[in-house]
């Protein structure tokens, strides 16, 4: 029984951190990622500007925070957003020094708000290009 109990843990937390590229909800009641500019610094860090959408209803639903994420679903960054954007829809913030291994190829940028966590559109960066229909990467020179 102990080692079920332990196998279930480790089987949800290994699961857990893999992010479903291909089901995520629509709806603005989950917030969308809608357009990501990654810049890279001359220190060789990352700026991600993050364009959000949701349909925030004051501080008892609203967007809560993004983030970038390897493939695996590992964290490499979190953006807390701290108050709702109920009249600034869609909105736009920023995350500086972010450090990102130079064999990652692609992140993944996701949402997140208070009620539903995340479930919205993610975008996908690829690093071995210049832009994607919702993206652009702007390396240092």
């Amino acid at each position: 029984m102990k080692l079920l109990l332990i196998l279930s843990i480790f089987t949800s937390s290994v699961l857990a951190s893999q992010v479903d590229l291909e089901s995520f909800d629509s709806s603005l009641e989950f917030a969308q990622v809608t357009k990501v500019l990654a810049t890279q610094d001359a220190d060789g860090t990352w700026c991600f500007g993050t364009t959000v959408r949701h349909n925030d209803q004051g501080w008892n639903h609203f967007a809560n925070g993004w983030e970038v994420v390897d493939l695996d679903g590992k964290q490499l960054a979190f953006r807390q957003l701290g108050h709702p954007h109920d009249n600034e829809q869609p909105f736009t913030r920023s995350q500086c020094g972010i450090n990102i291994s130079a064999n990652v190829t692609s992140v993944i940028v996701r949402a997140s708000c208070n009620n539903h966590g995340y479930g919205g559109k993610p975008v996908i960066v690829n690093f071995n290009g210049s832009q994607g229909s919702d993206y652009s990467v702007k390396r240092y020179k």
